[in-house]
Parts: structure tokens; sequence; C-alpha cells
């Protein structure tokens, strides 16, 4: 089941929280930085994942931290691998991959709730209308409780009914 929720997806009770990236992001920006200031450890382990392995668009990156927090990075954005190289744009083909590839993490770790944000709609340019029916597709069947930031309030918890 999927509610969308407004508050702070950082102040998430889900198991898990999953956000868009590109390959090798500098998490500068957006949730990405915030993630990033919360575990500084989670962002040393994505940037030695991207470099050892050139990870491609469409599929995604779990970490588990200390006490259990899972953070998932899903590469909806084409990689920035060469010096000075920006990101590219998400595509609506890079997102319903990765959210596939997040449903079967979700059941292959037996997850009982998760967190995503409006995914691919800030840095990586795509319109919510395109986004959110992917969602639904791809992860409202797994029958747990999906919770959709809808709209970001820092520091304000929602209530997501976990």
């Amino acid at each position: 089941m999927i509610r969308y929720v407004t508050g702070d997806i950082l102040l998430s009770q889900a198991n898990a929280i999953a956000h868009g990236v590109a390959p090798n992001d500098d998490f500068n920006q957006g949730l990405a930085l915030s993630l990033r200031e919360f575990s500084p450890a989670m962002y040393k382990d994505f940037r030695h994942f991207c470099q050892s392995t050139h990870p491609k668009p469409g599929t995604l990156w779990s970490w588990g931290g200390a006490g259990g927090a899972r953070i998932v990075a899903l590469f909806t954005q084409e990689g920035a691998y060469g010096h000075g190289a920006k990101p590219g744009r998400a595509t609506t083909a890079n997102v319903n991959h990765a959210l596939r590839a997040l449903a079967h993490e979700v059941q292959k770790e037996g997850w009982a709730s998760l967190a995503l944000p409006r995914l691919a709609t800030g840095v990586g340019g795509l319109d919510w209308a395109e986004v959110k029916p992917l969602i639904e597709q791809q992860l409202g069947g797994l029958g747990i409780p999906v919770i959709v930031y809808e709209t970001y309030h820092k520091g304000e918890p929602a209530q997501e009914g976990l």
C-alpha cells in the first residue's frame, strides 16, 4: 500500500529510505546532501562502490548502517565519470528499471516498510506526473507500507502510519 505524506524523510520510521542519484554522484544537493551529512560513512562507501564497479543507470546500491538504518541509492540518472563531468538527467526508463530492482531488493531483504521522495523530479528533472505511476506500478503490490514524501518540510515528522 502506498501512502503519500508531507514531512521530513530523514525522520522516517521506515526500514529503508530510497532516493534517486547518478552513478558517481557527489551528493552535493537536495536529499542526497542531507543523507551525506546524516551518514558520512554511507557516502564514503557509495563513492568506493561507484569507483570500483561503475554501476549502470537503472540499478541500485543498498547500504546498511549501525542501528539498522538502510539507505538505497537508485541510479535514475546517467553517470558522471570523467574529470569535471556532470551527471545526466534522469529518464523514465532508468527510474522504472531502478524501481523494479528496488521491489526485488525489498522482497529479498524482507523489509517491512520503505520511504522515498518524489523520485527524479528535483535534480533529475522529470515531471512527477510521469514518475508517480511508475512508483505505483512497481511498488504498489509489495504488500508493505511504501511511504512517498510528496512534500518536504524540514524537521516535521510525517504521519506514516507505521
